[in-house]
């Protein structure tokens, strides 16, 4: 009998003892009071605690934060302010070209969220929509603006490409 309440207290004590201890950097070891005063742990530990101070004071852990994703309608308005001016657009062709490019990037989205695809087949499906999209954005060109819009594309791919190669450096 005495040794199922010695259990039953040693339980008792573990389980109190467990969250006292989270309190102070997130268990045992990642930085805080269990590793010492002097903050270590894994990463956003400062000694006192595992950063959540430092993050409700206007710190950002470096662990969870993300890029800000451009809403679509973003990207196609600085695209359109682009081509409208080099291709000489009327207001109807932007409507249309604007459309096309809204439902291509949303498209190009789902392709790159897609986790089951390798990333060859993205690439290969990416460049697939974007041979759509170019074909569709034609359709609404005159034949004066179908050259100027290929010089266009041509441009936009060598830009990105001296972008690629300055990142690499």
């Amino acid at each position: 009998m005495k040794t199922i309440q010695a259990a039953i207290a040693f339980a008792f004590i573990l389980f109190t003892i467990n969250p006292a201890f989270a309190q102070y950097g997130n268990g045992y070891g990642n930085g805080g009071y269990g590793n010492g005063y002097g903050g270590g742990g894994y990463g956003n530990g400062n000694g006192y605690g595992s950063g959540r101070m430092s993050q409700g004071m206007g710190g950002q852990s470096n662990f969870n934060t993300k890029p800000k994703e451009v809403p679509v309608e973003e990207t196609v308005a600085k695209i359109m302010e682009d081509m409208k001016t080099e291709l000489n657009l009327d207001a109807l062709q932007e409507i249309a070209i604007s459309n096309v490019l809204t439902e291509s990037i949303k498209e190009q989205g789902i392709l790159l969220k897609n986790e089951s695809s390798s990333q060859e087949d993205k690439i290969s499906q990416i460049q697939a929509l974007s041979e759509v999209t170019n074909k569709r954005v034609t359709q609404f060109l005159d034949n004066g603006q179908k050259e100027k819009y290929t010089i266009y594309i041509e441009q936009r791919k060598n830009q990105t490409g001296t972008k690629k190669s300055k990142k690499k450096k």
